[in-house]
Order: structure tokens, then sequence, then C-alpha cells
């Protein structure tokens, strides 16, 4: 019988060029000239420290250019609260990865919404999808790409 996995995965080392690039350029530019104005990753975060605020505030789209140049999805980021010391500003951006059991509902609930003739059910942080037919598999994976989930999904491990 075939089926596919629902999965919401980031290449780790396109984040890590993303963030080495992301360094690069803020080094570079004139208005961060003598900041130490950052990009760090800490496991399933990326911490931005600059001086100011104003200055968070314009790396976050430097991220976020240097992110999509490497084909991750700005949706699996989640900035977090700005906190300002003083001498130093921080913010930490969580990476979203996995198909938690929350939208792994979600998702299961679009399918059955739809009445199509699948199977969904959740496989740790994953959704596998089983049917009888191709067609509709196929019809669930255009039906989820036109939905906006809040995170990107990846679909593989497709089987016949």
């Amino acid at each position: 019988m075939p089926s596919f996995d629902i999965v919401s995965e980031i290449d780790p080392h396109e984040i890590t060029n993303a963030i080495d690039q992301a360094n690069k350029e803020v080094s570079n530019r004139f208005d961060f000239k003598d900041s130490n104005a950052s990009f760090e990753q800490q496991e399933e975060n990326i911490v931005l420290k600059a001086e100011s605020v104003f200055q968070l505030q314009q790396m976050l789209p430097v991220l976020y250019a240097k992110m999509g140049k490497r084909g991750i999805d700005v949706n699996s980021l989640e900035s977090g609260k700005i906190t300002d010391t003083g001498r130093t500003a921080q913010q930490s951006i969580t990476l979203k990865q996995g198909v938690g059991t929350e939208l792994g509902k979600k998702i299961i609930k679009l399918i059955k919404d739809k009445k199509l003739k699948v199977q969904a059910a959740i496989n740790g942080d994953k959704v596998r999808v089983t049917g009888k037919k191709r067609d509709d598999l196929q019809e669930v994976i255009q039906m989820l790409r036109a939905e906006d989930l809040g995170q990107p999904l990846q679909f593989n491990n497709f089987r016949d």
C-alpha cells in the first residue's frame, strides 16, 4: 500500500553556513563597525548580540536573507523577546523542527475534512499517510502545500 511521511526538518549545515555568512556581512557593514554584533548558534537557538536594540533590528533582516538564500524557510524561525541590559542587547531565535502533536492533529484533521480515502497517523515527530491509490496521496500533498500551517513541511519516504 502506498505511503509517505510528512516531516518538518532543517538542514543543520545550511543553518551554520547562513549564520557564518550573516556574521561576515555584519562585520563588513559600515554601520556595524566596532560594535561586536554577532550571531551565535546554540543547539536549537540562534542568539543575536549587539550593542543596541536598533542594531538587533537591523541584524534580523540580514539573517532572514541569508537563510532564504540557503533554502531555509523563514517560517521555521521563531523570534524571541529582546533583552536589553544597557550595554548589550540580545535576542534568541528558536528553530522549529519536527511535526509536534498539535501540528500533527491539525494535519490529520485537514486530511479527514477533505474526505479522501487515506489514513493518517502521528508517528513520533512525523505524520505517516497511507492510502490505496497514489493519486489520493498526491492530492493530500497538494492540499497541504496550499494550506498555511505556520511551519514548512516536507514530504519524503514516498513508497509504492
